[in-house]
């Protein structure tokens, strides 16, 4: 094992590293991603804010614009459309519901 200082952003931290056999580092396999959940196309919230009303129902078809929520962010009131015709897998939200930008609102397949 040896030991290393590295300093990040101006704080410095001591690390401490294993040397392994090269062999067995070799034959290490990363595990693969996690197959997401849904299937379809996610949509995503674009900002942060306040989901005001939902305008689809899980199994409602849908065609390219149509709006799916109304949101409010930034004092103003946003509509957030399909981007394609499909069909609603998922609501992942709920009227009132605080949003983080790149929220999952509902998935479209």
């Amino acid at each position: 094992m040896k030991k290393y200082r590295v300093n990040v952003n101006g704080t410095d931290y001591e690390v401490v590293i294993e040397l392994i056999d090269e062999a067995a580092a070799s034959l290490q396999i990363a595990p693969e991603p996690a197959a997401s959940h849904w299937s379809g196309e996610k949509i995503l919230s674009p900002l942060p804010g306040t989901i005001l009303d939902i305008k689809v129902s899980k199994g409602d078809a849908v065609t390219k614009g149509k709006v799916l929520f109304i949101m409010e962010a930034m004092k103003m009131e946003n509509e957030i459309a399909a981007p394609r015709d499909g069909r609603i897998a998922s609501i992942n939200v709920s009227k009132g519901a605080s949003v983080d930008f790149e929220d999952l609102l509902c998935v479209i397949e």
